[in-house]
């Protein structure tokens, strides 16, 4: 601030995250839209909250508000494992150590500025916010939790990708409205006083009676939430207030995602941090971001509820240009780690009818199959693929981000298999019961065994030796030890011996979530089993991992047990 001449700020950005500036991380953007605006922006990068709290002092009262954000992910998700284990690192924190955010760090953020400086406004964003605006279940508390504006205290909340709301927010409070009147933003959230909206919620009170209630309003806040342009304002009663959402902004357009991406980020973790690893970026730092949004509607997943179901594209020249940046940086040495989104090869795909999407409510494009309005053309995607290829000092580009194999053109995954894959190709089919995929709005395994036979064939053809990793999921709600035990007979037919997989964990505002906690499946209402305890979870894992000596007794006398004998000579003859 000296070295500026500032004597104050506008606005002061706490995250949960090490500060990187680079356009994969939340803070940065949000600071670099701020800074756009005409703004003084300072951002307090995990601050202490065990001390003094000098961290929360240090730039003074800013002349607007305080952006408060956990992070990159849910700080519960980023602490703790499936099992409630406490995670032992952070990707997102200096040299990967763990503890330098708190549990719930929106809220402990967010309580301590408004101890220190009641009368400024603070608003908060990112993941943990966004997919705690209502009544949620919390699977660390293993209980419903109220919206995240009730517990943090905060005066505005805004869910989704923030960029658009925040400049709205910065352009009216600079023609002199008063923040306390600013209540209409689209994607956004506040609690209020009780009164009219056009969709009233369930009360928390009685989804705390009642998981039936609880699944009744999953289903209206999804259905709203996969609207091109939803119009209904959303309102749910808490004690005597009521939370308030407004419904989100369409898509953003390509000219609008150029803008936010052409910043002038350094690409770099702030120089505090100067000799010292930050894994996440080590991960991200030559990567791309080509589009955002995902209409793939998994049940497990946050992405569409953040982000949204429709895709927003970059322009090819926006990502060229982010890549001869990526080329001038001194440590580059000529591979690009991902070119991607979401799912990577959902880049400029919308429906060939957009009154069509306008219309529909449906939270998935793919499943239980592809939608005949959608737009499946990859083209554009393998013509980018190739500009890139083309510039110069790319010696390759990777994609890090996983695949639509379902959606994927067989020209597509050709390209793909001779380009941009380095040994290892990884998809996520996530289960082999018809069942539970369905549950968990996927495609059908016969999907996942047509494209492991082309895979097989492209590397015949072209004399690669390229694997195939494929992720899998076990707990999801409406799974089954028998269910599992097919996995294990299904995958080992097919020569895999599975390496990524991970227990369901359930986390706020998804539909694998509410069936989880309800029993109930929202859409349906019929009941839905689901494996809780340790020992239930255990046991599906244990599947997984036939192929270990270790888990072999145990898994012979599973079966016996769930009366599925015919099983042990195809997993183990």
């Amino acid at each position: 601030m000296t070295a500026l001449g500032w004597d104050y700020v506008d606005v002061v950005v706490f995250t949960g995250d090490a500060f990187i500036d680079h356009p994969a991380f939340g803070a940065a953007v949000i600071a670099r839209i701020l800074e756009a605006e005409g703004l003084r922006v300072a951002v307090v990068p995990q601050p202490n909250w065990r001390d003094d709290l000098r961290d929360f002092r240090k730039f003074g009262e800013p002349r607007m508000f305080f952006s408060v954000s956990a992070g990159a992910m849910d700080s519960m998700v980023n602490h703790y494992t499936a099992a409630k284990r406490l995670r032992s690192d952070d990707a997102y924190s200096v040299e990967g150590k763990a503890g330098f955010r708190p549990d719930r760090a929106t809220d402990v953020y967010c309580s301590i500025l408004k101890k220190l400086y009641p009368c400024t406004p603070v608003v908060i964003g990112g993941i943990e916010a966004s997919q705690r605006r209502f009544t949620h279940y919390d699977y660390w508390d293993n209980k419903l939790r109220e919206s995240i504006l009730v517990t943090s205290g905060a005066d505005l909340l805004v869910y989704g990708m923030g960029e658009k709301q925040m400049q709205t927010l910065v352009r009216r409070l600079k023609k002199g409205e008063s923040f306390s009147t600013i209540k209409d933003i689209p994607q956004t959230a506040y609690l209020g006083d009780i009164q009219s909206v056009d969709i009233e919620l369930a009360p928390h009170e009685k989804c705390l009676e009642s998981r039936r209630a609880e699944a009744q309003n999953f289903k209206i806040f999804e259905t709203e939430s996969n609207k091109y342009a939803p119009t209904a304002v959303l309102g749910q009663r808490v004690g005597d207030k009521m939370v308030i959402c407004n419904p989100a902004y369409p898509p953003l357009t390509t000219a609008e995602l150029d803008y936010i991406y052409d910043l002038p980020y350094t690409r770099q973790p702030h120089p505090r941090y100067k000799g010292k690893r930050i894994p996440a970026f080590d991960m991200i730092r030559y990567s791309i971001t080509m589009h955002r949004g995902c209409f793939g509607g998994c049940s497990f997943c946050t992405i569409s509820a953040h982000q949204g179901k429709y895709i927003a594209s970059r322009s090819k020249e926006s990502i060229l240009r982010e890549v001869r940046q990526i080329v001038s940086d001194p440590d580059f040495k000529g591979y690009i780690s991902d070119l991607g989104g979401p799912s990577a090869n959902m880049y400029c795909l919308t429906g060939k009818n957009l009154d069509i999407c306008k219309k529909c409510v449906k939270p998935s494009c793919l499943h239980p199959k592809i939608c005949p309005n959608m737009n499946t053309d990859h083209s554009k995607l393998i013509e980018l693929y190739r500009a890139v290829r083309g510039v110069a000092g790319i010696k390759k580009a990777t994609i890090g981000s996983g695949i639509r194999y379902d959606l994927a053109t067989p020209q597509y995954i050709e390209e793909v298999m001779r380009y941009h894959v380095s040994g290892r190709l990884k998809v996520a089919p996530e289960h082999t019961s018809s069942i539970v995929l369905n549950l968990m709005r996927k495609p059908d395994f016969s999907n996942f065994i047509r494209f492991d036979s082309l895979f097989n064939e492209i590397n015949r053809k072209y004399g690669l030796r390229e694997q195939l990793i494929p992720y899998f999921i076990s707990s999801h709600p409406g799974c089954t030890d028998a269910d599992m035990a097919e996995m294990a007979a299904i995958t080992k037919s097919l020569n895999f011996h599975l390496e990524q997989v991970q227990d369901f964990t359930p986390t706020p505002l998804t539909l694998s979530t509410e069936m989880y906690y309800t029993g109930l499946n929202p859409y349906t209402l019929e009941p839905v089993k689901c494996a809780r305890t340790p020992e239930q979870k255990k046991s599906q894992r244990s599947f997984f991992f036939w192929y270990k000596p270790e888990e072999k007794r145990g898994i012979i006398q599973k079966l016996k047990e769930i009366g599925r004998s015919d099983l042990i000579n195809k997993i183990y003859k």
